[in-house]
């Protein structure tokens, strides 16, 4: 029966099965033979018993380790016993010198390996399809809000090009934090490798090159829990993106804007009572659940600041976040690209809302050229301020006030003013803008 919602409802299988118990216990078994192998590769073990760890230990079984655990109370200790059971008299030496979390979160590495690829891959996907729908609508012009109000016109590829931008920084992101974030250790019970002997240094970095991860360069009993906080704090912002995203996208579908629309299935129901609703549901998920995912970050903060060497506080606070925030997150990116790629785009609503204030929004335009042909750039900005006040008072159009002004009339013809007021002409370098982000993140889509 599940309980949190990430185990059916939030969530995709392959980042499930990431922070699975299975994947867990085969992520500490396969650290455990790496230990062995670097051990018995500088004499510390027999080689004969690093090798027969390595062929059993992965036969041992996560159901047995957590009935010893029901028995003893101590995880870690548990799984060291159900592997050196099916390890015969080489199970003698396995764990030898390592303190628990010199297994634990070296383990955890070798999961964020896999959640970090998950996560770069639907990032490359996510930007794939922003840059596709900004090619698409790189010319298509509509009105652009600040405040919530209409402004000088801009266009729907510039938006799509911002958003794929922002993802493209979280793909150069998720790059730059691996090395950080991804860390192993075997550096005993506070950090001095005494159990390993003065041979402990070459024999982490030898059980780290076993496992395909870097070692720290130092340490107490734990990793230093600002790595992860990093890791968590990179979640937060994809997932504060795709908020941003999502707002966006639930604003503009709005009845009394209408100018784009989540696709909606022939069979799909948008209400229990109201059989017209056409509701932007995934968006609106996207942007609860960021709210979930950004909470994370702090607890994962406070896990840096343990007692001396360490204390436990930081262990079950781990075993919620990085399964939650990771699913989620990977949940998120996926549904966004959904979204994204099947969006409707309302051409007629998009022309219709750029029209609503008959010109006034393109006031901008007339008091650049005003300027241009000499007028006083104050004395512009506060005739041409005047005529929209007035325009707006009067539901009248900018064209109609400003035409009957002298002094306007002194710098600029009515032809001339009636194309400095069409939208289409004042977007400016939008889209050469769009191209050149395209053809810059074009090589990072997968």
């Amino acid at each position: 029966m599940a309980v949190h919602p990430i185990e059916e409802r939030y969530g995709t299988a392959e980042m499930r099965a990431v922070w699975s118990e299975q994947n867990r216990f085969s992520c500490i078994v396969a650290v455990e033979v790496a230990l062995a192998q670097a051990q018995a590769r500088h004499g510390m073990i027999p080689a004969p018993a690093a090798d027969a760890i390595a062929a059993n230990a992965p036969k041992a079984s996560l159901a047995r380790a957590q009935a010893i655990e029901s028995e003893i109370g101590h995880d870690m200790m548990a799984m060291v016993k159900a592997i050196s059971e099916v390890c015969g008299d080489a199970g003698g030496w396995v764990h030898y010198g390592a303190t628990s979390n010199d297994i634990l979160d070296t383990a955890t590495a070798l999961q964020l390996v896999q959640a970090l690829d998950l996560l770069d891959d639907k990032l490359r996907r996510l930007l794939g399809v922003l840059i596709r729908r900004a090619n698409e609508t790189k010319a298509l012009v509509c009105v652009g809000r600040t405040h919530g109000q209409h402004g000088v016109p801009t266009t729907y590829g510039l938006r799509f090009a911002i958003w794929a931008s922002e993802i493209g920084r979280h793909v150069e992101r998720l790059g730059q934090m691996r090395p950080r974030v991804v860390v192993g250790q075997m550096t005993g019970a506070v950090g001095t490798q005494a159990a390993l002997g003065p041979q402990g240094m070459e024999i982490q970095a030898a059980m780290m090159e076993e496992l395909r991860i870097s070692s720290v360069d130092v340490s107490n009993q734990v990793i230093s829990r600002d790595r992860y906080a990093e890791y968590f704090m990179f979640l937060a912002n994809v997932a504060t993106t795709l908020d941003k995203i999502g707002i966006e996208v639930r604003s503009l579908q709005r009845t009394e804007i209408g100018e784009v629309e989540e696709a909606f299935g022939d069979r799909q129901v948008g209400s229990s009572t109201m059989p017209h609703k056409r509701n932007p549901v995934k968006s609106e998920q996207v942007c609860g659940l960021a709210r979930i995912i950004r909470s994370a970050v702090e607890p994962a903060l406070g896990n840096n600041t343990l007692w001396d060497e360490r204390d436990l506080t930081n262990s079950s606070c781990e075993r919620v976040l990085f399964p939650e925030a990771s699913i989620l997150t990977d949940y998120c990116l996926r549904l966004m690209a959904t979204v994204l790629d099947g969006l409707v785009i309302n051409r007629a609503a998009i022309r219709k809302n750029l029209s609503l204030l008959q010109g006034i929004n393109m006031a901008e335009s007339v008091m650049i050229e005003l300027t241009k042909k000499g007028m006083n750039r104050q004395d512009a900005h506060e005739r041409v301020r005047v005529a929209s006040m007035q325009a707006l008072a009067e539901n009248r159009s900018l064209l109609g006030v400003l035409s009957v002004d002298r002094e306007v009339m002194r710098y600029c013809s009515k032809p001339e003013l009636e194309k400095l007021l069409n939208p289409d002409s004042y977007i400016g370098t939008s889209v050469q803008q769009v191209e050149r982000v395209i053809e810059k993140l074009s090589p990072l889509v997968r």
